[in-house]
């Protein structure tokens, strides 16, 4: 086990990743040491233990057990390098938390291409207000979970309660299809949400999925091709009830596509055991997700909406949701989070905004974002532009020209929706707007 060697520290390359900042929280709770190195320099992490470094190779010692990199870190980074020279072992993220995982907990696995940060948040927390007392590992940070800033958000600690009929604690963890890792967990359950076309082709990634479920040996809740349909859908305000299964339950989130996840992380908590009145009452208490539809405020008048919103289906369950919302018109800013993920999706992305967009909204595109490295930068935003009809979207050279826009318009809409993955400006703009910041 890598997991349980002599030495207790364990080296984060890339910590500011929201996967990495994760497992760093959760590596915290289980007694480990963590240092961590990041290309951004004024990194701030909630967890105060997490000693920081430049990502020069300093961070990397011989007392390190391991180094830590997820698929994003290239071949020559120093910290990497470091590693290989004093012989340290590197070990992929999702090989750590597998390993962290796999004689402590007995784990819940969710998967699928959308909607899987949702449905771990979702189960995570009805498990933990129901008593279940899970560990959760997440890729969004769940409101409620950040103990004023001490915590990193997106990792709920567990005591070690054991339900009646379970022969270990349960953990709640989001598995990755983008790199292949979720191969790399043994889980007892899981949860399947859908598949579609992101990372790989639609045949390639069912067949991930495929070969993923498989290996289930208990609970496997597939939506993919067979959606669980509630009775009864009463939309609300920001929210809706509907029934299941004879219970009525209450969801404060808006949108079709969360429905869907509710209803997954419903089902397998009451398969787990928990009795339906607990569900419930659980679920009308839960609190969102970060960069999940997350209302930050408002701006003369319109409302903020941040949304970690990425590739064509994340987009238009977005769009879908807050149109609704916005009868006036809604300005979306949205920024391509790679190079390569837009030369990939700019024919279906161009589709989906020439279709969803109506004449009172406007799209207003960042350039794509630079995450440095050897990326072929080949493509870029205005190319997805000059594919759509002309008005529907707008070019702005950086942040600041986007607030200066956003904020011209905002009298004028309904709506702002922040939307992007990767670029930590973006969240930051949302409460900027909002005037939270």
């Amino acid at each position: 086990d890598i997991m349980e060697g002599m030495a207790e520290l364990y080296h984060l390359v890339g910590v500011g990743g929201v996967g990495m900042r994760a497992l760093a929280q959760a590596l915290l709770d289980q007694g480990f040491a963590v240092s961590g190195s990041d290309r951004q320099r004024d990194l701030e992490l909630p967890a105060r233990e997490i000693a920081l470094f430049a990502q020069d190779g300093s961070g990397v010692s011989t007392g390190c057990a391991g180094v830590i990199v997820s698929t994003a870190i290239e071949a020559d980074n120093p910290d990497l390098l470091a590693a290989r020279r004093l012989g340290i072992p590197v070990i992929h993220r999702a090989t750590a938390l597998a390993e962290l995982v796999a004689s402590r907990y007995e784990l819940v696995a969710v998967a699928g291409t959308a909607g899987k940060s949702s449905v771990t948040a979702l189960l995570g927390w009805i498990l933990a207000e129901s008593g279940a007392d899970p560990c959760v590992v997440n890729g969004a940070g769940v409101v409620g979970w950040e103990d004023g800033g001490n915590r990193i958000a997106s990792v709920r600690r567990s005591n070690g309660t054991i339900l009646p009929g379970h022969a270990k604690p349960l953990m709640v963890a989001e598995v990755d299809e983008s790199d292949r890792s979720l191969t790399a967990f043994r889980p007892t359950h899981a949860i399947i949400t859908n598949a579609s076309a992101d990372h790989f082709d639609l045949d390639e990634t069912e067949h991930l999925f495929d070969t993923f479920r498989a290996a289930i040996s208990g609970i496997c809740i597939d939506t993919r091709h067979a959606p669980l349909q509630p009775q009864n859908i009463r939309p609300e305000a920001w929210g809706a009830t509907f029934d299941w299964r004879g219970q009525n339950y209450r969801l404060p989130l808006p949108g079709a596509h969360n429905i869907a996840n509710a209803l997954a992380a419903i089902e397998m908590a009451l398969r787990l055991g928990i009795p339906p009145k607990n569900i419930a009452s659980a679920l009308q208490t839960f609190q969102g997700i970060e960069r999940r539809l997350q209302r930050c405020g408002t701006c003369s008048g319109a409302l903020v909406i941040d949304d970690y919103a990425h590739n064509t289906a994340k987009l238009a369950a977005a769009l879908d949701t807050l149109q609704t919302l916005a009868p006036r018109g809604l300005t979306a800013l949205w920024r391509p989070h790679g190079y390569a993920p837009l030369r990939k999706m700019k024919a279906p992305l161009a589709t989906l905004f020439a279709q969803r967009l109506r004449p009172q909204d406007l799209l207003v595109l960042l350039p794509v974002y630079d995450a440095g490295g050897t990326a072929d930068r080949t493509v870029n935003s205005q190319d997805l532009i000059d594919l759509l009809p002309p008005g529907l979207a707008t070019l702005v050279p950086d942040i600041p020209a986007a607030e200066t826009l956003l904020r011209a318009r905002a009298p004028y809409c309904d709506l702002i929706a922040i939307l992007g993955a990767r670029d930590p400006q973006l969240p930051y703009l949302a409460r900027k707007l909002a005037r939270e910041v």
